[in-house]
């Protein structure tokens, strides 16, 4: 297959698609998963920060009593808290509220009502503004370039006044880096993903044409086997015909060119009967409903008796064996199991020599009944058992062709086995001879 311009341009086509549906697939997948933990994560810290403000404000609110004006008590929740309008000059990593200390890079801010700084806990973020509204939903940036979520919340007096504003945010370092990992390994695990599935797609698309390849190179090698076939009688009938009418032929002659033409068109007839009925066996769907019940022990009787005078002609002993006297039934078509042992009786008798023996034995055990034929013959090296049954192969080429074969015998018995919902094997031996055994299952008349 690889050294055919058609498969490996089909091969090809096939591993792109494949690759290039699995890599869509791919990177949708990644996006969404990019995107879902994106806002997962974004929704964790902004609730994270709602309720860390939202707890600040419900402890502070009872504890002021002026607009703008932190009161002592405040330092009871932000207990690391610097008043003034200037951040702490050494702000501490951690901010502790209610005791409890906050992971790094969180930090509270307090604005009065203008919009001024009042007081600052925690990180000091240079140059981050603090406005009095801001949007949750996009992050600050400070003069380093460092990203912050803020959340924002008015805080009012103890008897209902405006106070001021409430700034709680925390950096967005981690999950920034978070991000950065997962795209990293979108951009690096992705082209490395597609390598390994357009490895895999030129692999699958391989096996995948493997059958139909085989299918090709059989439909080829049927088509040249059937030319090859008809051309050998069409030369014959052609040669024959141009030398009668090269000159003018007396009647003897004219009766010898009949006799030839009929024995090539019977010839073509018959290959091409044979060629038909494989066609319609392969094409037709089988229709057991139809079968009857054919006797086993008058189907041998008879074959062997009608092949005895081609035996005796050939010096071959042919005989038959039948293990029990009982009728042996099988369902089918009685025309195509006549057909069936026929062309293994014939096989036998081409490929045994004279002074051989040819035995046809019918047997049955439980549930199959058994026919076996036997020879003598040349036999079938091992290497050539498994094409023995293929369309228009010959084990002996030259004795085959002497005796108008044309290599379909055993494809057709094997297909009318098959149809039959039986078997057919072989087992030979180099010079020793063949058996073929047929298995067909019962049936019981009652």
């Amino acid at each position: 297959m690889r050294n055919n311009r058609l498969f490996n341009l089909s091969r090809w086509r096939l591993a792109s698609y494949y690759a290039g549906v699995m890599g869509l697939i791919l990177g949708l997948c990644g996006l969404a998963v990019y995107e879902m933990t994106a806002q997962d994560h974004w929704r964790s810290l902004d609730q994270e920060l709602t309720s860390l403000a939202g707890t600040l404000h419900d402890g502070l609110e009872p504890l002021l009593q002026q607009p703008g004006q932190l009161e002592p008590s405040v330092r009871h929740i932000l207990p690391n808290l610097c008043i003034g309008p200037q951040a702490c000059p050494r702000p501490p990593q951690r901010i502790h509220i209610l005791n409890a200390t906050q992971q790094p890079g969180y930090y509270v801010r307090f604005l009065n009502l203008n919009g001024q700084l009042l007081a600052t806990a925690g990180e000091n973020p240079p140059g981050l503004a603090f406005e009095r509204e801001t949007t949750r939903q996009q992050p600050l940036t400070d003069q380093r370039g460092n990203r912050y979520h803020q959340v924002s919340l008015q805080l009012k007096t103890a008897t209902g006044q405006p106070w001021g504003y409430l700034k709680v945010g925390r950096s967005l370092v981690e999950y920034d880096h978070h991000l950065h990992s997962i795209q990293a390994f979108l951009v690096w695990g992705l082209p490395t993903m597609m390598l390994v599935v357009g490895g895999a797609s030129w692999w699958l698309a391989g096996l995948a044409m493997e059958p139909v390849y085989r299918s090709y190179q059989q439909i080829q090698q049927f088509t040249a086997d059937i030319a090859h076939e008809l051309r050998t009688p069409i030369t014959a009938i052609q040669a024959t015909l141009e030398t009668t009418l090269s000159a003018e032929p007396s009647p003897e002659e004219a009766y010898s060119t009949l006799q030839i033409l009929k024995r090539q068109n019977y010839r073509l007839t018959h290959l091409i009967q044979d060629l038909l009925l494989l066609s319609r066996m392969d094409l037709q769907k089988v229709n057991r409903s139809q079968f009857q019940a054919c006797c086993l022990n008058d189907l041998v009787s008879d074959l062997v008796e009608e092949f005895s005078g081609s035996a005796l002609a050939a010096g071959v002993a042919l005989s038959s064996k039948l293990d029990s006297q009982e009728p042996i039934w099988v369902r089918g078509e009685e025309e195509q199991l006549y057909r069936l042992v026929a062309n293994l009786i014939n096989n036998a008798l081409h490929y045994t020599p004279a002074g051989g023996r040819v035995q046809v034995m019918l047997g049955s055990d439980k549930y199959q009944a058994l026919i076996q034929v036997q020879d003598t013959g040349i036999g079938i090296a091992p290497a050539e058992q498994a094409r023995i049954f293929d369309r228009f192969y010959r084990v002996d080429t030259a004795r085959s062709r002497q005796q108008g074969g044309a290599g379909l015998g055993l494809a057709i018995a094997q297909a009318i086995a098959v149809k039959h919902q039986g078997s057919l094997t072989v087992e030979s031996e180099l010079g020793q001879g063949s058996l073929f055994i047929v298995k067909f299952p019962l049936f019981s008349i009652a």
